[in-house]
């Protein structure tokens, strides 16, 4: 376990019951995100190597894939790395899902064209994880970083504060603006290139796409 990075539940509560649990996607959410991701697609190049990391159960992995893209896929968990393994692999994939940890890969600077991480972030604390984890994502990117993150400008982020003012439990699920989100990509070199929302300000869930500055 790397050190730095204890202290939030997101990180380690995928275990076979969860994890299996968390491939029940509703239909229409799984398409809704999919037509997010190819919004990002359409400005990277098909001949582009695209990391997805946290590959979760492999169904970002797969959807790339099948749009041309030279995938490798990597997770944390060792259930979500056999049930994407198990997934790809069902529609003729054979390699392999890594496990990696996205605050400290093992990958060399720039070992891939755009690195995909999708429905993570939201579970970052604070900011020294978040800052940690956009820095790694960077630093193995050689041109894109196609990021998810929960606006805090959307009528469920809105609910969740007003429940916590009354007294409710603080949601897991942590939203940031995106000025927040652009300045640490900022501090890694990267701009922003055009972020995506499945709803802007009804539903949460943005996708942000940023470009390696020298680039």
């Amino acid at each position: 376990m790397h050190s730095l990075t204890a202290g939030y539940r997101g990180r380690f509560k995928y275990d076979s019951r969860t994890a299996t649990a968390y491939q029940q996607v509703d239909p229409d959410k799984h398409q809704a995100e999919m037509r997010l991701v190819d919004k990002v697609l359409s400005m990277v190049p098909p001949a582009h190597r695209v990391l997805d990391l946290p590959c979760g159960g492999g169904r970002l992995s797969l959807h790339v894939s099948q749009r041309g893209y030279q995938v490798t896929a990597a997770d944390l968990s060792d259930a979500m790395i056999a049930i994407a393994g198990s997934t790809l692999h069902a529609h003729g994939l054979t390699h392999g899902v890594d496990k990696q940890d996205i605050e400290h890969t093992t990958y060399p600077d720039r070992a891939f064209d755009t690195v995909f991480s999708f429905r993570l972030f939201h579970h970052f604390p604070n900011a020294d994880i978040r800052q940690r984890a956009v820095s790694e994502l960077c630093r193995i990117s050689g041109r894109y970083v196609a990021m998810s993150y929960f606006s805090p400008w959307s009528v469920t982020s809105i609910k969740r504060r007003i429940r916590v003012l009354r007294g409710g439990r603080p949601s897991e699920k942590h939203s940031t603006s995106l000025r927040e989100v652009e300045a640490y990509f900022a501090r890694a070199g990267f701009r922003l290139v055009r972020d995506f929302a499945r709803s802007p300000f009804i539903h949460t869930l943005h996708l942000a796409l940023f470009e390696r500055i020298e680039a």
